[in-house]
């Protein structure tokens, strides 16, 4: 069985994180992506650490298995040359601040009228409509005003950003969703579409109850440290020698919870009995729980509260997730065998299906421009003379 995004061709004029992430999910997904980078310099992540025999490990996790070619927008001929090219792909991605592709005479009104199946999907800060369209981004910019800093961290403590980009990461999944539907629809119409995605939008959309408590409450949220704002426990906890979570998430876990650490009568307290008077009443509820766990190590209460079928376990530091076996055992640390680099471990797909074969290796990662001649002779029948000449002129 194919891939599912097999036979579709992506062209990635996306750089650093929000659009190579989408654009790597698509290749996971089966889909051919090649990669458009400036000449001379490429992709701005290939300059960016950490660094192994030169070759940037930031770069690579992201953009290996992908071609790459250098095509200078700026040209006459390297817009002409896209174009072109744009009549053999499916899709084309970018995260360019919007009004840069209109700019280059690239944009969607322009190459939807060469190819009206062109799926064309812009990944931006702010979108591309709106008083702030037009503004910079980054991540740490997204999280601050998406309302993400302002609930994360500790009480009475600085905001705090989380601790991966979420900004970018959370653009890059809604706009390969965005792709993929956009494909599906076209099996039916036979029309491409533009998809516009904002970091910001992303932010708000994952604020998730945040949004209902403040509406709820008439108060904005703010940081409640490591626990859940409306179900209790539901946090993590200091052992005897390390911290653990435990997230209880209904009464029923509750009552095997409290059998489990030998405190039947928590069970039935009448300040403990539901998740309401449980939250009700945390001020005298946590320092019991408190107390209690400093009596043995993390790993002896996480042994004696699973065997009762509660949900509870160790916060992983980032060199215990790279060997968990239940990690290991999906597939989620994969193989790069870069020819600089050596062998680097990255996260494998996490998107499980049956046309999916699970591989413990990725393809290498492209240096800059080694599949321009490849892609220019395959879609355009450029040959090593035009190719030489291009390069002469500063084209690619």
């Amino acid at each position: 069985m194919p891939k599912p995004l097999e036979g579709i061709k992506v062209l990635d004029l996306t750089r650093v994180l929000a659009g190579p992430f989408c654009t790597m999910v698509l290749s996971d997904l089966g889909a051919e992506v090649v990669k458009v980078e400036i000449p001379k310099f490429g992709d701005d992540a290939r300059h960016f650490g950490p660094f192994k025999n030169k070759q940037s490990l930031y770069f690579l996790s992201l953009n290996r298995a992908k071609k790459s070619i250098t095509l200078n927008l700026k040209t006459l001929e390297g817009k002409t040359i896209l174009k072109d090219l744009i009549k053999d792909f499916d899709v084309l991605v970018e995260n360019y601040r919007p009004g840069t592709m209109e700019k280059l005479d690239l944009g969607y009104d322009v190459l939807k009228e060469i190819n009206p199946k062109l799926i064309y999907a812009a990944s931006s800060g702010f979108g591309h409509f709106g008083p702030d369209s037009k503004k910079p981004a980054y991540d740490l910019l997204a999280q601050a005003r998406g309302g993400i800093m302002s609930i994360t961290g500790w009480p009475d403590t600085p905001p705090t950003r989380v601790g991966m980009s979420t900004g970018d990461i959370t653009a890059s999944l809604f706009t390969a969703i965005g792709i993929s539907s956009a494909l599906y629809q076209r099996e039916k119409t036979g029309q491409g579409q533009k998809i516009d995605v904002a970091m910001l939008d992303c932010q708000v959309a994952i604020l998730e109850n945040a949004l209902a408590r403040y509406q709820t409450e008439g108060i904005s949220p703010t940081p409640l440290g490591n626990r859940h704002p409306t179900v209790s426990p539901f946090q993590a906890f200091m052992a005897k020698d390390d911290y653990f979570v435990l997230p209880i998430g209904n009464d029923n876990l509750w009552v095997k919870f409290c059998n489990a650490v030998g405190k039947n009568e928590w069970g039935t307290d009448r300040k403990f009995v539901t998740n309401a008077v449980r939250n009700e009443n945390l001020e005298i509820l946590t320092p019991l729980l408190e107390e209690l766990f400093l009596t043995k190590n993390a790993s002896e209460w996480i042994e004696l509260i699973e065997e009762y079928g509660v949900p509870c376990g160790p916060i992983n530091t980032i060199e215990k997730v790279m060997n968990d076996e239940q990690i290991h055992a999906r597939n989620m640390i994969v193989e790069v065998n870069d020819d600089r680099a050596g062998s680097i471990k990255i996260a494998g797909n996490p998107i499980k299906m049956t046309s999916i074969p699970e591989e413990k290796k990725r393809g290498y990662v492209p240096k800059l421009g080694e599949n321009t001649k490849e892609v220019l002779g395959k879609y355009l029948g450029f040959d090593e003379k035009k190719i030489k000449q291009l390069k002469e002129d500063g084209v690619i």
